[in-house]
């Protein structure tokens, strides 16, 4: 299975935190489906060009927020998750891409009122596109 996930390796968020939230992201907006098997571990390591470790770590995480289920000898799929459960998992990945985005806005010293610019052009340009 094909997973649209991309690595920036030149990032300073680790590997196995960009594997996570674009993989949470595609469980939370249901563009993968409850029942879905998933790559095993190795698979998506030498598709991803990771460690093992890496993609483990990244199924546990997952698993452990009830996004994941893992069968023995059968694989990984997307769990049942409730609309409710959903929801806040949304909210949360997003908050964590803004705090992201606030952060690295702070490290180069924008002030509130150029981050504030950035996201409402950012806003207006995704929009336009869909």
């Amino acid at each position: 299975m094909w997973l649209p996930i991309h690595l920036n390796e030149n990032s300073a968020e680790p590997m196995y935190h960009q594997i996570e939230v674009q993989l949470r992201a595609l469980i939370v907006s249901g563009q993968l489906t409850e029942g879905t098997l998933l790559p095993s571990i190795r698979e998506l390591a030498q598709i991803l060009k990771c460690s093992v470790i890496t993609v483990r770590r990244v199924y546990q995480d997952l698993e452990t927020e009830g996004l994941l289920r893992t069968r023995q000898g059968t694989g990984t799929f997307v769990a049942s998750v409730q609309q409710e459960d959903l929801g806040r998992q949304r909210t949360a990945s997003v908050i964590e891409a803004v705090e992201a985005a606030v952060d690295a806005g702070m490290r180069v010293q924008l002030t509130r009122r150029e981050m504030e610019q950035i996201v409402a052009r950012v806003i207006d340009e995704r929009w336009k596109e869909s």
